[in-house]
């Protein structure tokens, strides 16, 4: 079915990191995958499926819950903030605001 079929589509893509525009053709135009998607994610039906799965997978004692990930520590990409450097030194700064009283 067309849905089997673009369900099938995201999962490759996202199991093998490609772009959109990468999927094989046997799945049938990037761009109506991509709006599948993208309709599925704002109608919550990953969301869905996911606490589904989760749900079931506890009921049957699958999950250690007691495995914790702390990604505080995790290193970023120098440019992976959004925070505003201010060039200079401290008396540079100083002396610019120095100079606008």
């Amino acid at each position: 079915s067309d849905a089997r079929r673009m369900v099938e589509a995201i999962i490759y893509r996202y199991r093998c990191g490609i772009a959109w525009r990468d999927l094989p053709e046997v799945y049938g135009p990037w761009q109506t995958v991509w709006t599948w998607h993208r309709r599925m994610a704002s109608e919550g039906t990953w969301d869905t499926i996911l606490n589904t799965l989760t749900a079931a997978a506890d009921k049957e004692g699958l999950i250690d819950w007691s495995v914790s990930v702390d990604s505080t520590i995790a290193r970023a990409h120098q440019h992976a903030t959004n925070a505003t450097r201010l060039t200079g030194g401290y008396i540079e700064l100083q002396e610019s605001d120095h100079r606008a009283a």
